[in-house]
């Protein structure tokens, strides 16, 4: 049997230390990075023990009468210790149903952690919820660099890139949060009516709380900010959380520079580079203005999926 017990700041040593060894774990899962944003959701994490022994934590939060996983987080299903196998997968899913049915949630809305993020094969979830009868209700293209591969730029970018190179324009790391994203704010806003899910000061707090994870790399001329990009950095993958860009900085090519300098260089040594998804409306609508750009870099199409089942 498969014992589920509700997250409690007693388990946060154990929770945190759990999901540094576990086979699909990254720093977002982790409780400091959760805690940013415990004030705008109710959390009903989860822990699963089998034989005494912790082999997976769910982080999740609770709205009415559904389960969730954790809405405050771009990913994060459950998370597996490296003895989780298909078998005993699906006795914690029988332990999360029997669970939920007793706390009388009605609904599970699932997010699955994208492969590229495993560092061992890890979708044991994904065969038991398959198992359990869940429905896939939304899909985004998230748009990925393997840098196990030769990167190939489109001829336009190769060309857009060569003019910004002319200008010798230097990437330094940065701590200027407030002035980046108030530039990705702006640009968010007046490209697709949307604001950043962070502000600058907890950006400034996640980057102090995690300075081997999260970086920020700027292009300035002056006292000009002219494009910047907040990098999320896991094991296999580095992350392009944010990336802004003045109006300028795309005409003459700075934005292009700044990124070509994080994928050959910077990070260069790890498995994939990723821009984040091109999707709105449960992934019903492709903005191919944002996945061709991205595309131009020589990403190509990782699909990360949502599930529901109800109970």
């Amino acid at each position: 049997m498969v014992a589920v017990v509700r997250y409690s700041d007693r388990y946060k040593a154990e929770w945190d230390a759990f999901v540094k060894a576990s086979k699909n774990g990254t720093f977002l899962l982790q409780r400091d990075y959760m805690a940013y944003h415990a004030d705008r959701f109710e959390d009903h994490s989860l822990l699963f023990y089998h034989k005494d022994k912790l082999m997976a934590v769910l982080p999740a939060n609770v709205a009415n009468d559904e389960l969730h996983s954790h809405e405050g987080l771009s990913y994060g299903g459950l998370v597996s210790g490296r003895k989780m196998k298909s078998p005993l997968m699906l006795q914690v899913f029988d332990a999360l149903v029997r669970y939920s049915q007793e706390q009388h949630f009605k609904t599970l809305f699932y997010k699955a952690t994208p492969h590229i993020y495993h560092q061992l094969p890890a979708e044991e979830d994904l065969y038991a919820l398959f198992r359990y009868g869940a429905t896939l209700y939304r899909r985004d293209v998230n748009s990925v660099i393997d840098l196990g591969q030769p990167v190939r730029y489109s001829k336009d970018r190769r060309w857009r890139l060569s003019q910004g190179q002319q200008r010798e324009w230097q990437v330094q790391r940065s701590e200027n949060y407030a002035g980046f994203m108030q530039l990705v704010a702006s640009q968010l806003q007046s490209r697709h009516k949307l604001q950043p899910v962070h502000t600058a000061e907890e950006v400034a707090r996640l980057a102090q709380l995690f300075p081997e994870n999260i970086s920020h790399y700027t292009i300035t001329e002056g006292n000009e900010l002219l494009t910047g990009a907040l990098v999320y950095e896991t094991a296999i993958v580095a992350h392009c959380q944010y990336i802004g860009a003045s109006d300028r900085a795309q005409e003459e090519g700075a934005a292009y520079v700044l990124l070509d300098h994080l994928i050959r260089q910077v990070y260069a040594h790890k498995k994939y580079f990723s821009f984040g998804i091109s999707t709105e409306q449960q992934g019903l609508y492709l903005n191919e203005g944002l996945v061709n750009y991205k595309e131009s870099y020589g990403a190509r199409t990782l699909v990360h999926d949502f599930y529901r089942l109800d109970f």
